[in-house]
């Protein structure tokens, strides 16, 4: 029996496919790595240790030490001189400038002529206002001409009146007895009564129409002489504006920024100058609006001038804040030092307080940078300083007044501290 040689076996080549294993894209990996590398610097920067030391020289720092002594509660300023009083002078009336009297800095006394000025419109204008009046007043004098004329006629016929009823009366009591014995005639005495009678009552109306007219009359002039008076007060006012063309000093003292000249034309309120009063200043001074509640009237200042201490006051306080600054006026207690001059400025003290014991800190830079709510305290063997918290009070230009945080006899970096706010020691490394 032949061998017949067997099948082979069915590799299932033709059957089976490969099936490839899905991966990330490499885009997907790439944005994945940077995730990981922002996550890990997040990490890093959320537990990485805050305020750690930093080593600076030693000879760059200002160390200063804290010392137990008496703290002077006052306030340097920066004043300037200026007057006391200061007038200012305007034009009051517009024109132009034809004369000029007194030159600018010239010492003038109250009424001096200081400048001449024309005004053709207002010249005219006067003129016309003084013609005007004087028309108003010759018809006012008229009025009270015809008036007075009305009061004598009125006496005179009262005068007539009364002499016409004597007269009747005369002959009424002549006649009475003679008509009663029949030698006058009945007829001639009845005339004569009545003529006696009407003379009576003419007098009675006459009278009583004076009264009336008096009345009136006095009303009248009262209002005539009114009306006179305010056309003399018009014109004597329009008299005062042609004379403010005349400009004159109002006050005695120095005449400052007078710098019109000859020729210049003048608006109505234009300012021209200033007199200053001679020999009285103060000191103009801006003060931190951190001390607005700490400043008061009558609250006591010195000045140095010429190795001189000059005594002052707070005269007046301008609570307006410009700046982060307010005014005050200070005024000398003492006679004022000579030679000072307008625009000088000066160092002065603003007492705040009176001297008082206190743990003092010299003032630095470093009060700037903290706002004074911590320090670097140095160590005993000066290798070293610890950030500290403290608690300030006062303060003047040259020391602080601590309250709490700081021993006398230890030191602290007063220099800036740009550059290590965020450490909490500082190594100091010496020469």
């Amino acid at each position: 029996m032949k061998n017949e040689p067997e099948p082979a076996a069915h590799s299932g080549g033709a059957m089976d496919r490969v099936i490839e294993k899905k991966g990330l894209s490499p885009r997907m990996k790439i944005g994945g790595g940077i995730a990981l590398l922002l996550a890990a610097i997040l990490l890093f920067w959320w537990f990485a240790p805050r305020g750690s030391s930093q080593t600076v020289e030693a000879q760059r720092l200002a160390i200063s030490e804290v010392k137990q002594g008496t703290f002077d509660d006052f306030l340097p300023l920066r004043a300037r001189v200026t007057p006391l009083l200061t007038v200012y002078l305007d034009a009051v009336e517009g024109g132009r400038v034809e004369k000029i009297l007194v030159e600018d800095g010239a010492t003038v006394v109250k009424g001096q002529l200081l400048a001449e000025l024309s005004n053709a419109d207002l010249q005219l204008s006067t003129l016309a206002r003084e013609t005007e009046v004087a028309e108003q007043l010759n018809n006012l004098r008229t009025t009270e001409l015809a008036l007075s004329r009305t009061r004598l006629e009125n006496e005179r016929n009262i005068i007539q009146a009364d002499l016409d009823a004597t007269k009747a009366r005369r002959q009424y009591e002549l006649q009475a007895p003679l008509a009663a014995k029949g030698f006058v005639a009945g007829r001639v005495f009845r005339d004569t009564s009545d003529d006696y009678q009407y003379q009576v009552k003419r007098g009675r109306v006459l009278r009583a129409a004076q009264a009336n007219d008096e009345r009136l009359q006095s009303s009248q002039l009262s209002q005539l002489r009114a009306t006179a008076a305010s056309l003399q007060s018009a014109l004597a006012i329009a008299h005062a504006n042609l004379d403010q063309l005349k400009l004159r000093a109002p006050v005695s003292g120095q005449l400052t920024a007078f710098s019109i000249q000859v020729g210049q034309s003048m608006s109505r309120g234009e300012r021209i100058g200033q007199i200053d009063s001679p020999g009285r200043t103060k000191l103009e001074a801006g003060v931190d609006e951190y001390y607005l509640g700490r400043v008061q009237p009558g609250q006591k200042a010195t000045i140095e001038l010429g190795g001189k201490t000059y005594r002052m006051k707070v005269a007046k306080i301008y609570p307006q804040v410009k700046n982060g600054e307010f005014q005050v006026d200070l005024w000398f207690v003492d006679p004022e030092p000579a030679g000072m001059q307008r625009g000088q400025s000066l160092q002065a003290k603003l007492i705040l307080g009176d001297p008082s014991p206190a743990r003092l800190l010299p003032s630095g830079s470093w009060y700037t940078d903290t706002g004074g709510a911590w320090v670097f305290v140095v160590d005993p063997d000066g290798d070293g300083a610890i950030r500290r918290a403290v608690r300030l009070g006062r303060r003047n230009s040259d020391y602080i007044e601590i309250l709490d945080g700081l021993d006398p006899g230890e030191k602290v970096i007063t220099s800036s501290y740009a550059g290590f706010l965020d450490r909490t020691r500082l190594d100091l490394q010496r020469d």
